[in-house]
This record gives C-alpha cells, structure tokens and sequence, in this order.
C-alpha cells in the first residue's frame, strides 16, 4: 500500500537546512506513516540523508534562493505540504499549486485563507521553526540538531579548519586577517586547514598564499559532503563567518568560533555552549546580501579571534 506524502519545502542552503533539522526531525516524528519529501537543492542530498528524517529529496532550487517558480512533482497530490521556505505568499502559492489535502505555512496577508502564526522577524531561526510547528500541534525541540558522526575518517584530524567564505561580501571577514591568524596558530605548533565553497577558489588560494599553507591543507571550490563533514568533525576547531560550515560544526559538535557582523548571532548564531564561541560587535542597519565587508567584522580583530581559540575546550 503507497503510503500518504508529506512534501517539506526549503529549497535554501547548507546552513539553512541545518538550522532546519530540529523541525524536520519534528515533522518526522509526528507523522511516521508518511513518506517525508524535502524539496531542496539537489547537491543537498547527502545532508538530508544524515538527518535521518528525510525519505527522499526533490530537487528545488533558485538562483538567490529564493522561491523555485516550479516543483517537478508528478505524482498525486501531498497529503501534507509543509512550507519552512519563508512566510510569503509565493512559497505559499507554490505549495498550493499542488493541492495538498492540508497546508501548513506561517499566516500573511497576501494568504489569508491560511490561519498560520505570526511570523517574527528578529527571531532565532532554529526556534522560529519549532515555535511555528508547536502552533500546529506538533511537539518540536530546537537541540535536536546534532548528526551522526561520518564513517569517513577525517582527511587532517584535530586541525584547525578556516573557512573564508560566505554567501555575501558582507559577511565575509578580510583574507589578510583569516592569513594572520593561520599564520599564529602554524606558529603555535597546530595544523591548519583552509575550506571554501563553489566560487570561492581565489578566495581560499590567497588565503593559503599568504599564510605558505601546503597544498594538501586548502581546499577550494567545495569539498564534497561526506569529506567536508568528516574533516568538521574530527577538527579541533572551525573558524568562519556565518555561513553553512558553521552549522556544520555546531551539528557535529566541534568548537567553533563565528564572526558575525551584519546579522547578529540572537538570529543565527550557535546554541549556548562552552563549545561555541561569538564575536559581535553591535549595530544596526546592516545588510547581509551587501558587496562589502559589515563594518561590524571589522571591528573584529585577529587577536579577539586567536583569544576566542584559545578560550574552546578541546573536542571531544
């Protein structure tokens, strides 16, 4: 017997989904008969899996993420559509188009037939998705983040991994400084690894340039999930900027230390834990889709980062 579907929208990025995980897990939990569908980008699939919620994945993606115009669904309409995309009316549409039996989604005014909660913008992203499914019934944990330890042993065990890159030039703290703090931590006996994204080859080889890190050390142009996951996992400690990696980090477990500068940590930053540890400096009206570095990174000195390292205890 075919059982009933539940389609999830949240055609997003690495560290959305992540930050997604507990209502996923929530969804999944409130509805085992169900095969659960995610709609996201497909190279996604790997992290899906690992949260152990996911039955199948539909590829779903736009550029900017924002809201797919389409889904390829071919198949009889969802028993249940979930939309932890946004709060819109066009991830809203888009989930109506496929005339699921009963749609949840938060409440606005261009969808008024809806009868959703409010949506909050300065909340956490973690608890506004729980609170969102708790409106609905459905009992949600914002903790219930972590993944499985990868079966891959870690390409540089007990390195510290640096992560330049992010989804905006705003959020993106200068290279000369990530340089200067490998630069200290080589000189304190510790190995250092560089990472980066699709796109983010110069980025990670300047940064391996002027540290004179080994070749076998910088990895740009994004690692593939199973090897990013396993050297997150097995690190001593992740450096970067608010973006997927640091998500990554938190789900695993491994120290971390996130430098936030036009979206502060009280939205997107890691649970309180001895584990993590957040460099701000306030202010208001920045703009995370901006073409230059937040002043508010700037302000962030390699010193406060190498004193938040040395603040972390080990991983465990």
């Amino acid at each position: 017997m075919t059982r009933p579907c539940l389609l999830v929208l949240r055609a997003l990025g690495l560290g959305d989904l992540l930050a997604g995980v507990p209502a996923l897990r929530a969804v999944r939990r409130a509805f085992p008969g169900h095969e659960l569908v995610l709609a996201a980008p497909s190279e996604l699939q790997p992290v899906a899996a690992a949260t152990g919620a996911v039955d199948r994945l539909l590829p779903a993606s736009a550029p900017g993420r924002a809201v797919p115009r389409s889904l390829d669904w071919d198949g009889s309409p969802p028993d249940i559509a979930v939309d932890l995309h946004g709060n819109g009316p066009l991830s809203h549409r888009l989930l109506q188009t496929l005339r699921p039996r009963r749609l949840l989604a938060f409440a606005h005014p261009g969808t008024p037939e809806i009868d959703g909660p409010r949506w909050w913008a300065e909340e956490h992203e973690r608890d506004r998705w729980c609170r969102f499914l708790e409106f609905y019934g459905i009992p949600s944990d914002p903790a219930d983040l972590r993944l499985p330890r990868p079966l891959a042993a870690s390409p540089a065990p007990g390195a510290v991994v640096l992560h330049p890159g992010a989804g905006a030039p705003s959020r993106c703290w200068p290279v000369d400084r990530y340089a200067a703090v490998a630069t200290a931590l080589c000189g304190r006996g510790h190995r250092v690894v560089v990472t980066g994204g699709a796109g983010e080859d110069d980025l990670v080889a300047r940064l391996a340039k002027q540290a004179r890190l080994p070749d076998t050390d910088t990895h740009g142009g994004g690692l593939p999930f199973e090897r990013l996951s396993a050297l997150v996992a097995g690190a001593r400690a992740v450096v970067s900027g608010d973006t997927g990696i640091a998500h990554l980090a938190v789900a695993h477990a491994t120290p971390t230390v996130t430098l936030f500068g036009p979206v502060p940590p009280s939205r997107w930053g890691p649970p309180a834990d001895p584990r993590h540890r957040v460099l701000w400096h306030p202010r208001p009206g920045g703009d995370p889709h901006g073409r230059d570095t937040d002043p508010a990174l700037l302000r962030i000195g390699t010193d406060d980062v190498l004193h938040a390292l040395d603040q972390l205890p080990r991983a465990s």
